[in-house]
């Protein structure tokens, strides 16, 4: 057995010597009934506000994500329609500057005609004299009666078959892409 040396500052009156000494576990406190059902109630009720937090959580998200929605679809809308807006603008200015090819514009509507007898296109008064000067110089159109309608604006024709008539009209192209954008938002 080693030597322990221990100086204290106050002479010992007595010592013992214990061999095989187990320390004794700490006396635990006994939970009562009466303790473990207010510990029970305190728990519950805590459960309780952790239940209500977290429905009040979920609620604000739901709500949230309306906000969300209600906001997006209203900006999608108005997208939608500041961007067919510019589109007039672009093209209406691009009339006006005879920035574009009535040619092409006639030959798109005749491949929507269902017929390619007896077809009659009502052009401008600008657009029907720069189409008769292409008919006589090429043989553009052949078989097409041209007509000079005040009623058709530049850049615009009516295609009168006898199935039906087809309109290519800046402004109700410019209303299908802006139930397009709305449809697609």
């Amino acid at each position: 057995m080693p030597n322990i040396f221990v100086k204290l500052a106050n002479p010992l009156k007595s010592v013992k010597i214990i061999e095989n000494y187990k320390a004794a576990p700490e006396p635990t406190a006994a939970v009562t009934d009466t303790e473990q059902t207010k510990l029970m109630n305190e728990l519950n009720a805590q459960k309780s506000l952790y239940s209500q937090a977290c429905q009040t959580v979920q609620s604000i998200a739901e709500k949230l994500n309306h906000i969300y929605e209600q906001i997006y679809v209203e900006q999608s809308e108005q997208i939608a329609k500041l961007s067919v807006e510019i589109a007039r603008k672009v093209l209406m200015q691009k009339v006006q500057d005879g920035d574009y090819e009535i040619e092409s514009i006639i030959k798109e509507i005749l491949k929507n005609s269902p017929s390619q007898q007896d077809l009659t296109v009502h052009l401008s008064p600008k657009d029907f004299n720069d189409c008769q000067k292409m008919q006589s110089e090429n043989q553009a159109f052949d078989g097409i009666k041209l007509v000079s309608d005040d009623n058709v604006g530049n850049a615009e024709c009516v295609l009168e078959s006898p199935k039906g008539i087809i309109k290519s009209i800046i402004d109700e192209h410019l209303e299908e892409i802006g139930k397009a954008l709305k449809k697609a938002g």
